[in-house]
């Protein structure tokens, strides 16, 4: 019940404020919430323009120091990361015609450390694989013995039955058919 005389009565005064901006040529801003904090609001004109002439007719702050601070603190993440990103260019080698030697010697430095590090890693990953490859050798040394031991110990007990690896075996000669 309530509900439905709010949103009535919200249609009728958001209608009245739309009229009054068009009619009358007024700058109207209009904003509503409800008991569970749901916001409606109509803006004839930019919220900012209407918020700023709000505050240079009567002269009452709308921002106070802790967005004041919050605004200036955006600014200067803004700038920072601005800075970052210049900087991030010039180690890609973007844009470095513009700077002085001075200034190009900390961009050395670090593409220096860079390059150390990338060796480094590189190198690491070639011992880690030579080690492997290594233990892989070792493996298959051992992998032979153990068949060739396989192969003599069962060549003692039946030398015709020996098993000879996949690659040895033929097919017995067939007779060739062509030949009557």
């Amino acid at each position: 019940n309530r509900q439905v005389t709010f949103s009535k009565r919200r249609n009728g005064i958001l209608k009245k404020a739309k009229e009054i901006a068009i009619l009358c040529e007024a700058k109207v801003s209009l904003v509503i919430f409800t008991s569970n904090s749901k916001m409606f609001e109509f803006n004839s004109h930019p919220l900012p323009e209407i918020l700023h002439k709000y505050q240079k007719d009567t002269g009452n702050k709308l921002w106070d120091a802790k967005h004041e601070y919050l605004h200036q603190e955006c600014a200067r993440i803004k700038k920072e990361n601005e800075s970052m990103q210049r900087e991030l260019g010039h180690l890609k080698g973007e844009d470095i015609n513009s700077l002085q030697p001075i200034e190009l010697i900390p961009i050395e430095q670090a593409l220096d450390d860079g390059i150390a590090r990338v060796k480094e890693r590189k190198n690491e990953i070639y011992r880690m694989m030579k080690r492997n490859d290594k233990m892989l050798e070792e493996e298959n040394k051992l992998l032979v013995l153990k068949l060739q031991q396989m192969m003599n110990g069962n060549s003692r007990e039946h030398p015709s039955q020996m098993p000879m690896p996949f690659t040895f075996r033929v097919q017995p000669a067939q007779p060739n058919l062509q030949d009557n």
